[in-house]
């Protein structure tokens, strides 16, 4: 039998580390799939930097993607599956997973197609040079190929993790991970497909995920099933899936939106190096942001199900916990970067130049790090309980507010290549304290007005 954890009885921190643990663990695999890729492509010889610099070029298309899985999965439809079990509607939760199934499925598909169509000049307008063309060309075509693999696994492993199955989920993208990691060196350097070998490795460990979701959400041990008469559309619940899902959506549309226009304004005050660098800024950045989104997201589905039942006290204990664990982790990681910039700088090239450019970027970059953390909770909160209007007008703030008219700006302004590097610890400052003041005074104001029923509620 797979492990379920309890959300409605227990202590609710341990209810978090139950889910948040396997999850946070996942994300970071899932992580390996783009971070090795880089590695490795990185340490090709003699293209190694320029590689890298394509490859990075590829990011936006590849956020884009992760962006709608969000939409329909994690951000979407996962979130109203817990409130709904959480009620005990196990039916309505069935539909609202097979509806955000179809969408996905649907919406990778138009991706791969447009994509595939498109992919020349948008690279182009991304910010590649004649160098980096062919190999960003030769990433992401092979990338888009795999969309739809990708959409399903980021997106319905949500659902097993939705349901307290948090080590299943984990399973998903342990599977994927190991697989990638193997196949990496064999399809890069044995069979000499450079980029190309990446991809395709990406692409057969995604497929293998896929299956993997698929099986369970299928098969006996899954407390909702994924069934084909629950993928019939309908207005109403499509709409509440994606006006949720918004935020999420918003939140990577816009990080596809900041890593054009940051690639693009790098070029111009720095060149092919600078383009690189960020491509490095924004591993470093993944590498770490990953475990606090891991467990902030798991608090989700146990502040959802608790919201949903009506144990309010539940959720507040949630919400502090979260957002205490968030703040001591970030402000270790933020030491931890500007103490070693090099040594995260040579996991991905070593040449001079690189190193020489990217030890005070990455300083500069990661200022104001621990204040994303409260950016980050108070956003997972607002889509925990449905709040879709705030979960979007703070997505919409860090980005596409702050950090993109900044990125547009500074550069001009004479702090060149050193303005694409500000607007990000500015936006977090700024955002950052903004979300979770909002969040604080809206929710628990919220919350202290409801009580808490006094039967203690069953799990289902």
């Amino acid at each position: 039998m797979a492990h379920q954890t309890d959300f409605a009885n227990g202590k609710v921190w341990r209810s978090i580390v139950d889910v948040s643990l396997p999850i946070t663990a996942a994300q970071l695999l899932n992580l390996l799939y783009n971070i090795v890729d880089r590695i490795y492509i990185g340490h090709i010889p003699k293209v190694g930097d320029i590689a890298l610099t394509g490859v990075g070029l590829s990011f936006p298309i590849i956020t884009l993607i992760m962006a709608f899985s969000m939409l329909f999965g994690s951000n979407g439809g996962a979130p109203l599956c817990s409130m709904e079990r959480g009620k005990g509607n196990d039916e309505e939760a069935e539909k609202i997973m097979g509806t955000s199934f179809f969408m996905l499925v649907c919406s990778g598909a138009v991706i791969t197609v447009l994509g595939l169509i498109f992919a020349k000049p948008i690279l182009y307008l991304f910010g590649a040079s004649d160098a980096s063309f062919p190999y960003a060309y030769s990433y992401l075509t092979i990338y888009l190929l795999g969309s739809v693999f990708v959409m399903v696994t980021l997106g319905m492993n949500s659902f097993i993790n939705s349901q307290g199955f948090g080590r299943t989920g984990m399973m998903t993208v342990v599977i994927g991970a190991v697989l990638n990691i193997v196949l990496d060196p064999l399809f890069i350097f044995v069979f000499d497909l450079g980029v190309q070998g990446a991809a395709i490795a990406t692409v057969l460990s995604q497929l293998v995920s896929g299956i993997w979701v698929i099986r369970f959400l299928t098969g006996p041990q899954a407390v909702l099933k994924l069934k084909f008469k629950s993928m019939r559309l309908q207005a109403k619940r499509l709409k509440d899936i994606t006006v949720l899902g918004f935020s999420g959506f918003i939140m990577g549309l816009t990080s596809s939106l900041v890593q054009i226009v940051c690639n693009k304004m790098a070029f111009l005050y720095g060149g092919d190096l600078y383009v690189t660098v960020m491509t490095v800024l924004n591993s470093v950045r993944e590498l770490f942001s990953t475990p606090l989104s891991g467990f902030s997201g798991g608090a989700v589905p146990v502040i959802s199900y608790n919201y949903g039942a009506k144990q309010f006290g539940r959720v507040k204990q949630a919400i502090r916990f979260m957002v205490i664990f968030g703040l001591v982790s970030s402000s270790l990681v933020w030491l931890l970067v500007v103490c070693f910039p090099a040594a995260f700088i040579h996991l991905f090239n070593s040449e001079p130049a690189l190193i020489e450019a990217g030890v005070p970027a990455i300083r500069t970059y990661f200022f104001g790090f621990v204040l994303m953390s409260l950016h980050m909770n108070g956003q997972n909160t607002f889509v925990a309980l449905g709040k879709a209007k705030q979960a979007i007008t703070f997505s919409l703030l860090r980005k596409v507010i702050i950090v993109v008219p900044l990125t547009l700006l500074l550069p001009g302004l004479g702090f060149g290549v050193e303005g694409v590097l500000l607007a990000e610890p500015i936006s977090n400052i700024v955002s950052g304290i903004a979300c979770f003041t909002t969040m604080y005074f809206v929710v628990f104001g919220e919350l202290n007005g409801k009580r808490t029923p006094k039967v203690k509620h069953p799990a289902p």
